[in-house]
């Protein structure tokens, strides 16, 4: 997995690649404990995320916590495989996810 961050003023998008599973959800874990520091507007780009297993969906619904407190989240490009987990899950009605 591959989190490229792109800070744009008080815009921070995370470009997420490969696959979040128990491993590698730390990583984006980390990035959101240490990088969510004066955003105001946090963006997912998931258009090359294969898949997430439920510790993915957990550090979304942390940083979905955290950007309640201090302003946006929205999580962009999701493909179709990814789109059926958040649909089975629920978290497709909890999280801002844009077409």
């Amino acid at each position: 997995m591959e989190i490229r961050q792109i800070r744009d003023g008080d815009t921070l998008t995370l470009e997420i690649e490969g696959r979040i599973d128990a491993v590698t959800a730390h990583d984006v874990g980390k990035v959101i404990e240490n990088g969510l520091d004066g955003v105001t507007k946090l963006i997912f780009d998931l258009k090359d995320l294969d898949y997430t297993s439920s510790a993915g969906l957990r550090e979304f619904l942390t940083a979905q916590q955290i950007m309640e407190e201090q302003g946006s989240m929205v999580i962009r490009h999701v493909n179709e495989t990814v789109m059926d987990i958040f649909e089975e899950t629920g978290f497709s009605s909890i999280l801002d996810i844009e077409e």
